[in-house]
């Protein structure tokens, strides 16, 4: 007996369409391993289809006065919140991840999410109309840049994708999003969502590989293009939109320092940042991946951090105990041992270390010591269940450590003594820096990084005005 696939399409124009060639790709449950889907393979003619409807839909989207737009988006997160069910099925389906934890971690940022930018489309600021020049008025405008294309991950799908259309719509854009190839069921099912509030043309959504979103930021109808991904395919992204200079939006890798002085709670900080680094995986750019510890507490922390590896579960989606499922795709699975498989000879491993099971991409929690500053896996973005750990002897050479990556996304710092915290936090070259905690995140401050971490800011009044450009309007008053 076999079970019929569900069968996922794209979103365009306010109406559910297959690939124009009739394309489609297998979506596997990573839980499993097994196929429960297949989605559109768009091609050059969808990414047509979906940018001529968003362009069209942007005049009279622009056009609407912010109080409009924030019913809207007060509309959705409310259509949210009563799908809650249907999007966290959606989202286990697509990821893995534990349904308690994608219901108490997931939906209600979200919801919280869209329903700041609907404030924020009616709080834009900028300089005072004036005269600067005698007989002149200067008048500043932000408006809308026009519409977006938007490619979003799968280590957080549906989270993800509202960091990308909320902020575009609320400032009158139009979007064309694609999830990633493993992970678009929770996406189209907002595209039904939002699909009932807005008007038509103005999401749309679009599935397929990396050669359609290669298709989406080339096209000469996007004034923008926004990806969260690889520094790989991000690289990618700026050279295609540098060709008819397209405003881009990176959001790439991360390897967060997590640096623990000799003087920090042992107990509490362990707690913390296991939590931090395994949580949904390890496959999340601000993870708490690589931790830098004072010499003198080095033996204690690693030990209680393995301790801490040892007890913390992975399994199945309605088991209430894990912590996390497994890693996104095979491809992931693969990446990961990798990483282990090629540690050098002075690499220890104090916990995990091996996939979890033969069905599904479970990878069991694990903790890597004794290792050098050029090592692979503390230099490159491993994206598991792993925490490397490193020991350093002042806080010179902590900072040395931590900024001595490719990446600048977030870090942290863990002490009692406020005045090395507000030096640390000065000297770390890093997007975010926490204090005694790492990875909470609100709706209210910005997200985003330096150096091979990308440019350009999600969440926040920042985030919101990355979605706008800058005009002025001057006028003779003789």
């Amino acid at each position: 007996m076999t079970t019929e696939l569900r069968r996922l399409r794209n979103y365009i124009n306010g109406e559910f369409r297959d690939a124009a060639d009739g394309r489609t790709i297998d979506v596997i449950n990573p839980a499993t391993g097994e196929v429960y889907a297949t989605s559109p393979l768009s091609g050059q003619a969808d990414v047509d289809a979906a940018m001529e409807a968003a362009a069209a839909a942007f005049p009279a989207w622009r056009d609407t006065t912010p109080s409009e737009r924030q019913k809207v988006l007060l509309k959705i997160a409310d259509a949210f919140e009563e799908r809650a069910e249907d999007l966290i099925a959606a989202e286990v389906e697509n990821t893995g991840k534990p349904v308690a934890l994608t219901a108490s971690e997931e939906i209600p940022p979200m919801v919280d999410q869209i329903r700041f930018f609907a404030g924020a489309a009616r709080m834009l600021e900028g300089k005072s109309a004036g005269e600067y020049m005698e007989g002149m008025t200067s008048i500043i405008r932000r408006e809308p840049v026009g519409v977006c294309a938007q490619v979003a991950p799968w280590n957080y799908p549906m989270m993800m994708a509202v960091w990308k259309f909320a902020p575009a719509l609320a400032a009158g854009n139009t979007v064309v999003l694609k999830p990633s190839d493993t992970t678009p069921a929770s996406t189209v099912l907002m595209a039904e969502i939002i699909g009932s509030i807005v008007p038509k043309g103005v999401f749309n959504v679009i599935c397929g590989d990396r050669e359609t979103g290669r298709a989406m930021v080339e096209h000469s109808t996007p004034a923008m293009a926004s990806i969260t991904g690889s520094v790989r395919a991000g690289m990618q992204v700026a050279e295609s939109a540098s060709k008819d200079v397209k405003r881009v939006h990176l959001e790439l890798g991360g390897k967060a320092p997590v640096v623990v002085f000799e003087d920090t709670d042992i107990a509490k900080a362990v707690e913390d940042i296991s939590v931090a680094g395994f949580f949904n995986a390890g496959q999340d750019c601000t993870a708490a991946t690589r931790v830098l510890v004072h010499e003198s507490i080095h033996d204690e922390f690693v030990a209680a951090l393995a301790k801490a590896a040892s007890e913390t579960k992975t399994g199945q989606p309605d088991d209430e105990d894990v912590l996390y499922g497994p890693l996104n795709n095979a491809n992931q699975l693969k990446q990961v041992s990798g990483f282990i498989d090629r540690l050098p000879a002075h690499a220890k491993v104090e916990a995990g270390g091996h996939r979890v099971g033969d069905k599904g991409y479970f990878y069991a929690p694990t903790v890597v010591s004794g290792l050098k500053q050029d090592d692979e896996i503390v230099q490159n973005e491993v994206f598991g269940p792993v925490i490397t750990v490193q020991s350093f002897t002042d806080e010179t050479q902590a900072v040395e450590y931590a900024n001595g990556v490719e990446y600048a996304l977030a870090s942290s710092v863990w002490t009692k003594d406020h005045a090395r915290a507000m030096r640390m936090s000065k000297a770390l070259d890093f997007g975010c820096v926490w204090i005694n905690t790492h990875i909470p995140l609100v709706a209210e401050m910005p997200h985003g990084g330096y150096k091979k971490s990308g440019y350009g800011k999600d969440l926040s009044a920042y985030g919101f005005e990355d979605y706008t450009r800058i005009k002025h309007v001057m006028t003779s008053l003789g």
